[in-house]
């Protein structure tokens, strides 16, 4: 029997509020630490990533934050990149507005005078990078001492990209006396570090698997010219309707825009060198299908979450195990099906390999030749199989005279002629 979001002793009214949209019974991160949440525990929570974390901290968050004084916010949140903040305060803003609490998001990429404004308007809730944040505490444009609050999402990935250092100024400038909850792929390393410094007797929720479930998609390595795979990509667009494709680089990832416009597929980049109102407006366009590819780099990729993505184009070969299971946990998600597509070109078939054996993936690369072909991609090919897809060698030209001008090619003597030579003392 199903657990309803009242029963784990959510208010009416914000069950209502999620009623309207249309979200009936919690996920199990949700009924595992909701309850601890909602009683003023410290929590720590590991689920992977879509395993709805967001409304976990959220609805507790929006339960007891107090109205906040001016440049005083009762709540933080702190989450790793402005994608995934500016998502968190769309996620919340219904049951904000619900319990008439305000709830803005501050990040870097777009102007201090705005989010100053907002701040001295009021703001319950407050849902922010630790950046920018740190950037308008030393502005004084707010003040930390009234939160009693704190949410830290996605720490591993703060990990990931230096931010732990911030965090810890900031958690510093917070109530000694605040809530801390704390969401997580993994609890290890670092980020065990920070739970055992910031919270006091923490509660462990732990939900799913340690790692992306791998079998929820098919996985297949193409052995490809490196100038064929812009032709291959537009290919995979066409045949799948909508794909996630990660570059190394940001010219890369522009560089290939193009490429698959003048392939006929609808294409936009997001990455950290392009300002916030772009890399929102190719985030939307993308969610809304007016564009086929979203073509990311990895850091701006963290923190997007896109229902339906049904297809990942590795264009360039992820730096690691850890940074390929990210890139391809963006399809396969919520217990649909997706498609992950590694294009490997001929400097980096030994990296693809590793890679292979790193993930826990068949081994092997399936060749493909300089055609893209349309139907969908098997699961990786063995050894054998890519052994068996080499070209034959060509024929050796029959002549082998030299060309003009150029000086003729002594033979080696053989083995018995210089036993010969060296019995005569020649």
């Amino acid at each position: 029997m199903s657990i309803s979001f009242a029963a784990l002793g959510v208010s009416a009214d914000l069950v209502a509020a999620l009623e309207q949209r249309r979200i009936t019974e919690p996920f199990p991160i949700q009924v595992a630490t909701i309850p601890d949440a909602l009683a003023g525990r410290d929590v720590s929570g590991r689920a992977p990533t879509g395993s709805g974390k967001t409304l976990a901290f959220g609805i507790p968050v929006v339960e007891r934050a107090p109205r906040a004084r001016r440049l005083r916010p009762g709540a933080l949140i702190l989450a790793p990149t402005r994608e995934l903040a500016a998502q968190i305060q769309r996620d919340l803003l219904p049951l904000a507005k619900r319990r008439g609490r305000r709830v803005i998001a501050v990040y870097g990429g777009v102007g201090y005078d705005a989010q100053i404004r907002e701040l001295r308007r009021g703001v319950d809730i407050l849902v922010a990078c630790p950046g920018r944040l740190i950037d308008l505490v030393e502005r004084q444009a707010v003040m930390l001492d009234g939160i009693e609050i704190v949410v830290v999402d996605e720490a591993d990935r703060m990990a990931d990209m230096g931010f732990l250092p911030q965090v810890r100024k900031l958690l510093d400038l917070v109530s000694a006396h605040r809530q801390t909850i704390l969401f997580s792929a993994t609890l290890d390393g670092d980020v065990g570090a920070l739970v055992r410094e910031y919270q006091s007797d923490p509660v462990l929720h732990e939900v799913g698997e340690v790692e992306p479930d791998l079998a929820a998609s098919t996985h297949a390595f193409w052995h490809v010219e490196a100038s064929e795979r812009p032709r291959h990509t537009a290919a995979l667009v066409q045949e799948h309707g909508s794909a996630i494709v990660f570059c190394r680089t940001r010219h890369g990832a522009d560089r290939l825009v193009k490429q698959l416009g003048a392939a006929g597929v609808s294409a936009t980049a997001i990455h950290g060198g392009r300002s916030q109102n772009q890399r929102d407006r190719a985030l939307q366009s993308f969610k809304r299908g007016e564009v086929g590819a979203l073509v990311a780099t990895d850091v701006a990729a963290r923190g997007i979450h896109v229902d339906g993505v049904a297809c990942v184009v590795h264009f360039d070969l992820a730096e690691d195990a850890k940074a390929y299971l990210h890139r391809s946990g963006r399809t396969g998600r919520a217990g649909a099906s997706g498609v992950v597509v590694t294009l490997v070109a001929g400097p980096t078939v030994r990296d693809a390999r590793r890679l292979q054996n790193d993930v826990g993936l068949p081994a092997g690369l399936e060749r493909v030749g300089g055609k893209p072909e349309s139907t969908p991609p098997r699961a990786a090919a063995s050894h054998d199989d890519a052994r068996s897809a080499r070209p034959a060698r060509p024929a050796r030209p029959r002549d082998r005279r030299p060309e003009a001008g150029a000086q003729p090619r002594r033979r080696k003597p053989s083995r018995d002629r210089r036993r010969a030579r060296r019995a005569s003392g020649g």
